[in-house]
């Protein structure tokens, strides 16, 4: 069966029942601001629940905080550390519900080694925390998802990761979390809420929120970024996952009451994976944290920092003392050392850290661990915090806050939701064998188109069988098929060409010249889809070519405001920007 389709045209449609709303037979139940992995499991949480459901993104969906993480899907040993059980089994639990029911195309599991530098009383010390991280992650109904964690010695080390330094480690334990593309999690999520009936529109921006005659919130005045429509939305309840947003959303209402979110940076540097020897993940502490040398496809992802950012949310960016700090730390365990030369790419995004209480005049609050669900307004509901591992857990509280004893009668049945392309996969891996002889797949670009489309395969096979010249890779980048642009305009929402260079494929940082080679050919392949003539792609082109330059000067700068206003040289040409809200 085929899936609905994110289109230009379902965007239409979408747009036109937000302004239907506003009669009272056709008012929204639920309206969601904010298109991250947040608000996008919100959408699919409140539309399986019988419930009318729309949600709107500023930006691209996934454009935030969702497309920049570090790509794990994990427990989080540093809780451990923290001593917070609960919130570790908690994640552990949705790590093992996404590996094996809800997403097991997009969600993979990958061995890390945790080094140790002493040897009797870190082993004992480390390896009881990682038995126990097991022990949490057995405690998940079914059957066990991940491998339990073993010892190694020094020589076993060497062979699992053999440009780990030998005076770095002494040995290693070697445990298992999952890792997964973050944008295509949130794609998928929308896709798969629009295809239980949600109304999904990306570059819709919330400029008001709306008031009945009793002072609740009863709506949003919303704008179309591609037409400069403006729409009035009425919803029974508004919920705010806007992230880094948060508090420019809340005050839309014109309250005094919500949550308070800071935000700090992380950016993580991309090294083709022949640079390093090793074939399993490394966690290494720092004196701040954390930082992870992970596979991930063709690269390894290395990161992140940990600093506070109050410029401009929408484009952060890697500085040079950004990219020097991940390489040194990486550095200290490598036995070749790697060097701005092997960066390939680099990626910053920005997390919105949940502050401690609420603002004055909050109406309520629940706290549950590592988020919280407020409510700034009656009938807004606001939701911070947590992480993409829990996503579904916080999307249910935020829609069990909103509708309140209404939730009882529907409770959340995401659990037993799976994706679009999880349902069917493992028939499609059987029938993957024949599509790859017909077309000469490599088994590398089948695994990859299995890992990124899983059933959902079917579909781009049958653009293929429609047109030949599809099944063919793209030629200045061939780990993308030509039918993958073709099927992320077609399927997935794309409307621009940085939506296809930055979140559909991730060519801005898989590939030393951020995808400049292969632009041409996706914007022909986009064009007529999204209905571009010869100026509008060369405007898209221009905009893509702009932004790669900026972020290219920016990482050469030796501080955020330095690198933020280089960055920023690149609005004067793109096709349009999300408003100012504050």
């Amino acid at each position: 069966m085929s899936s609905t389709r994110l289109t230009s045209d379902s965007r239409a449609r979408a747009l036109n029942a937000l302004e239907a709303s506003q009669e009272s037979s056709n008012e929204l139940d639920v309206l969601v601001v904010g298109g991250g992995v947040t608000g996008a499991g919100i959408a699919l949480d409140a539309v399986t629940r019988g419930l009318s459901t729309a949600v709107v993104e500023a930006q691209d969906w996934s454009a935030g905080t969702s497309s920049w993480s570090s790509k794990l899907v994990h427990g989080g040993l540093r809780y451990l550390q923290m001593l917070d059980f609960s919130l570790v089994h908690e994640a552990l639990t949705e790590r093992d519900l996404l590996l094996k029911e809800i997403a097991p195309h997009l969600v993979k599991p990958v061995p890390f080694l945790y080094p140790l530098e002493h040897r009797l009383w870190e082993r004992a010390y480390v390896g009881t925390g990682i038995a126990l991280y097991d022990t949490l992650a057995a405690l998940a109904p079914g059957r066990r998802a991940m491998p339990l964690h073993r010892h190694l010695t020094r020589r076993q080390m060497a062979r699992k990761f053999p440009d780990l330094a030998h005076e770095a480690a002494i040995g290693a334990v070697q445990y298992w979390d999952a890792s997964v593309d973050d944008s295509r999690l949130v794609s998928t999520l929308v896709r798969t809420a629009a295809d239980y009936g949600a109304h999904a529109a990306s570059r819709t921006q919330v400029v008001a929120l709306t008031k009945s005659a009793t002072g609740a919130v009863n709506g949003a005045v919303v704008v179309d970024l591609e037409s400069g429509r403006e729409i009035a939305v009425r919803a029974r309840h508004v919920i705010n996952a806007t992230g880094v947003w948060t508090e420019d959303t809340e005050a839309l209402a014109g309250d005094e009451g919500g949550l308070r979110v800071l935000a700090s940076k992380g950016i993580h540097i991309v090294v083709p994976r022949e640079r390093i020897r090793g074939n399993v993940g490394l966690i290494l502490q720092t004196e701040k944290s954390v930082l992870f040398i992970i596979p991930w496809s063709r690269y390894w992802v290395i990161g992140t920092t940990d600093t506070p950012w109050d410029l401009d949310p929408v484009h952060p960016v890697a500085t040079a003392a950004d990219i020097e700090y991940v390489l040194d730390h990486a550095n200290a365990v490598l036995a070749h050392p790697i060097s701005r030369d092997d960066v390939i790419g680099t990626y910053a995004g920005l997390r919105p850290l949940l502050q401690p209480g609420t603002k004055e005049g909050t109406g309520s609050a629940k706290v549950s661990r590592e988020h919280t669900v407020a409510s700034p307004a009656p009938g807004l509901t606001a939701i911070a915090g947590g992480k993409l591992t829990t996503y579904r857990v916080m999307a249910k509280d935020a829609v069990d806050f909103a509708i309140g004893q209404r939730a009882t009668a529907l409770p959340s049945v995401t659990a037993q939701i799976p994706l679009i392309g999880a349902v069917g996969l493992a028939a499609v891996r059987r029938q993957a064998r024949s599509w790859a002889q017909r077309y000469r797949w490599s088994p590398a670009m089948v695994d990859h188109l299995l890992h990124r489309y899983g059933s959902a395969l079917r579909e781009l096979v049958t653009l293929c069988e429609e047109d030949p010249t599809l099944a063919r890779p793209l030629e200045h980048a061939d780990a993308y098929l030509r039918a993958e642009i073709h099927y992320a305009v077609s399927h997935e929402g794309a409307l621009h060409l940085e939506d296809l260079m930055l979140r559909r494929t991730r060519l801005v940082y898989e590939v030393p010249d951020k995808g400049r080679a292969a632009v041409p050919e996706i914007a022909e392949i986009a064009a007529p889809l999204l209905g571009w003539d010869d100026a509008a792609q060369k405007a898209e082109v221009d905009a893509y070519l702009a932004r790669a330059d900026a972020e290219d000067a920016a990482a050469a700068e030796p501080d955020d405001e330095a690198a933020a206003q280089a960055r920023a040289r690149a609005d004067d040409v793109a096709p349009m920007q999300p408003l100012r809200t504050t």
